[in-house]
């Protein structure tokens, strides 16, 4: 595997790890309508989706980035 993929695949774990934290620790003070039931497609499931691309942002917002461009470089 190529270390960009690595990368890749730990940001995303990580995303889905604090995004399912945070979804599940604030789970109590949500509606109920917010409030996942298992194996349907709800509200709650499409907040904690909602959840793991917020965290996924952070993530990638506050990781180090590579330079890709090689235009200063001969």
């Amino acid at each position: 595997m190529s270390k960009p993929s690595v990368t890749n695949f730990v940001q995303a774990l990580v995303a889905v790890l604090a995004g399912n934290a945070a979804y599940f620790l604030l789970l109590p003070y949500l509606p109920p309508r917010a409030r996942h039931v298992p194996f349907q497609i709800d509200l709650g499931l499409v907040l904690d989706c909602w959840f793991c691309l917020v965290a996924w942002g952070i993530v990638k917002a506050v990781s180090p980035r590579k330079n890709q461009s090689k235009l200063g470089k001969r």
